[in-house]
């Protein structure tokens, strides 16, 4: 029982961060003219992630799979984040 309650509280934090960041990165795109292109394109995983956390919330059901692939992707863009930004805007620049 532990551990489904382990797993389910990953996967909220995972679902409302995603939520969270993209919420983040439309607020500046859209008010402090922030770079589109590198913005939306990064917080394209999070979107799906909070897709499907939102879907797992709805049926109860929490997977392992999505706890590891969220910590994992979500520290990656973190620790790349700022030389995606500048690749991505020089590629569309």
């Amino acid at each position: 029982m532990q551990s489904r309650n382990l797993k389910a509280l990953i996967s909220k934090i995972i679902l409302f961060y995603s939520i969270f960041y993209v919420i983040m990165k439309l607020i500046a795109v859209v008010f402090q003219n922030a770079w589109p292109a590198p913005n939306l394109i990064l917080a394209i995983p999070y979107v799906i992630f909070a897709v499907i956390g939102w879907v797992m919330l709805k049926k109860e059901s929490f997977s392992w799979i999505y706890v590891m692939a969220g910590i994992l992707v979500i520290s990656v863009i973190r620790y790349y984040e700022t030389q995606w930004m500048v690749g991505i805007q020089q590629y569309f620049n």
